[in-house]
Order: C-alpha cells, then sequence, then structure tokens
C-alpha cells in the first residue's frame, strides 16, 4: 500500500516538565498545518574512526549526537473569542514566549521572556509513521504579506524518539479559524513612531507597504554532555523587514534616521472585530538597511530593521483582542 504525503497530522502540547512527554492528543493538541512541512526524524553528529589500514576504503562511523527536527507553517487567525487564545499560541510558548490574559479591554499578550522557558511534545503521524520530538525548543517567524494570508513559521529542535507505526488518527481542528487574508479592508497598515497601551496603538504615521514580516531570531541547539541531553535556547536577535511607499521627502527622513541610529515604534493590526484581531508593537525598531525596490513600476523602499529591547523581554508584543 501506498503512503501519502498529505496524510498527516501534528499534535502538540506544552511540557509540565522539561524534556517528559506531555502526550498530545489528535482530540486537543491537533495543530492546522499549511504545506511544506519538513521533518529530519533524526539529525546525526557521527564519532568518525579514520582508521589506517593497508588498503583503501573508508572507515565506518559511530553514532555520536543525535536529535530530531521539524519546521511546519500555520495560519495566524484569532480564536474568534476576545480574551482566548488562538491555538497557534501554545507553539510560540515553545519559543521563548509568555502569554498573559488581560482585561480592559479583555486580550490575550505574547511576549518574549529569557527565564522559565518552557518545552513543547510534538508528535508527527505521517501517514502511520509516528515521530516525536520532547523537550523541544525553537524559533518563529511572522509574515502577513499583501494577497497571502498571514502565517507563522516555525522550527523545532528536540529529542530524538524512535519512530512507531501508529494509525493515523482523526483531528480535531474547530480551535483553529480561517484568517484575514492581508488586503486594504483587512488591516491598518504599518504604522512608524507609534505607542502602545492597553490593547490599542496610538500616534504615529500611517505608511503604505506590502507587508510586514518578523523574525524572533532565536538562538536554539540541541546540548548535549555525557550525562545529559536537551534543547536549549541562549539569545534572541529579533528582526523585521518591510516594503513601503514613501514621498521623495519621507525617503529623505528615513535616511537620516537610519544614519542617526534612531529608534520608534513599529506597529501593524489585522482585522477590526472582537476575537479576531492580531497586534504587533515594537517599542524601538532601528532601521538598519535601505534598499530601492522596483513594484510593477511603482518606487518602493524596502528596510531591515533590528527590534531592540527598552527594558528588557519589551522589544515586541503581539496582541489577540
Amino acid at each position: 500500500m501506498p503512503r501519502y504525503n498529505r496524510n498527516m497530522l501534528l499534535m502538540s502540547k506544552v511540557e509540565p516538565t522539561a524534556g517528559v512527554d506531555a502526550v498530545p492528543t489528535a482530540a486537543a493538541d491537533s495543530v492546522l498545518i499549511v504545506e511544506n512541512v519538513d521533518i529530519t526524524p533524526i539529525e546525526i553528529t557521527y564519532a568518525q574512526r579514520k582508521l589506517l589500514l593497508p588498503y583503501f576504503g573508508t572507515s565506518q562511523d559511530l553514532l555520536g549526537t543525535y536529535f530530531s527536527k521539524i519546521s511546519f507553517s500555520v495560519e495566524a487567525a484569532g480564536s474568534g473569542t476576545a480574551g482566548t487564545s488562538a491555538p497557534w499560541g501554545r507553539l510560540l510558548l515553545g519559543c521563548g514566549v509568555a502569554e498573559a490574559s488581560l482585561t480592559t479591554p479583555t486580550r490575550v499578550e505574547s511576549t518574549p521572556i529569557s527565564t522559565a522557558l518552557k518545552t513543547l511534545s510534538h508528535y508527527l503521524n505521517d501517514d502511520g509513521v509516528q515521530h516525536k520530538l520532547l523537550g523541544s525548543m525553537g524559533s518563529a517567524k511572522f509574515s502577513a504579506k499583501m494577497g497571502e494570508t498571514p502565517k507563522w513559521m516555525f522550527d523545532f529542535i528536540g529529542a530524538y524518539t524512535p519512530g512507531t507505526a501508529v494509525v493515523l488518527p482523526a483531528a480535531t481542528l474547530t480551535a483553529w479559524k480561517i484568517p484575514k487574508p492581508m488586503n486594504k479592508s483587512n488591516v491598518v497598515d504599518i504604522t512608524i513612531g507609534c505607542t502602545y497601551a492597553a490593547g490599542a496603538l496610538a500616534g504615529g504615521t500611517v505608511f503604505p507597504s506590502t507587508g510586514l514580516e518578523i523574525d524572533f531570531g532565536n538562538k536554539t541547539s540541541f546540548f548535549s554532555t555525557l550525562s545529559s541531553e536537551r534543547a536549549e535556547m541562549t539569545d534572541r536577535d529579533s528582526k523585521a523587514s518591510f516594503e513601503l511607499e514613501l514621498t521623495a521627502a519621507q525617503e529623505v527622513t528615513a535616511l537620516a534616521d537610519l544614519v542617526a541610529n534612531t529608534t520608534t515604534g513599529l506597529g501593524f493590526t489585522i482585522g477590526s472585530l472582537a476575537g479576531e484581531q492580531l497586534i504587533f508593537h515594537a517599542p524601538a525598531m532601528q532601521r538598519t538597511s535601505l534598499k530601492k525596490v522596483d513594484k510593477d513600476g511603482v518606487r518602493l523602499i524596502g528596510f531591515d530593521a533590528k527590534l531592540v529591547p527598552v527594558s528588557g523581554n519589551d522589544e515586541w508584543r503581539f496582541v489577540q483582542k
């Protein structure tokens, strides 16, 4: 019997104890993934023997350290209920993020952390072969580009567990809502110079753009000693990129800000109704490069930017409202 690429289910759950299988289930922990899932069941570093023998030929290598990797994307939509986190929120928890439920107004805020990091258990059933990543940690990217659906893109590493033959379970995916496509009617475009307080952006200037991309920039690795092994996150270098339609005067000002190492607020909003609105804010964006972009004969200006902490663990904020 053939097996098919599209017959796949990912289940992910936060681990109460790091590295201990949280046993995600299809009924409670299914993830609505989009195409281009990439699973490396076992990533191996070999101990090379390099034998010298009285004839040509290679030497047998021996298994050294090994772990598992997975990359996947999900759509970024609200939960449909203000104050209730969307199911992708639990995936962010494995990427050095804390989640808080707040009121006035009712909302959920996700912010970066540097201690008390959480890990996830992932089960990926690939049409009957189930792979597990335990104690996994990762990094995330957010992409909200014009004409597309907003997405989260994840890369996780975790401890290797042997694959097993398990019948592909039926998924429960009702918590995953339909996202807002990136078009004029569904966004408040990139806002430069804004501030954030109590679930709302204030001030700044809104610029026409082609969308926004955010990279958490988490530094993750699989750490091993002779008596332990685990996924680790040891640093973060968050960045943003976007393209704006600017007047000549605005481009000149942006160039001056770049040369002066100026930092400023960056904001972006998707949706308008309760339960569907997603707000991004970075208080201290530093633009680090400027390039000319030709889009259908129209001049755009592209920027790369660093998202700098102000007082620590505050370089960005995602709000579900």
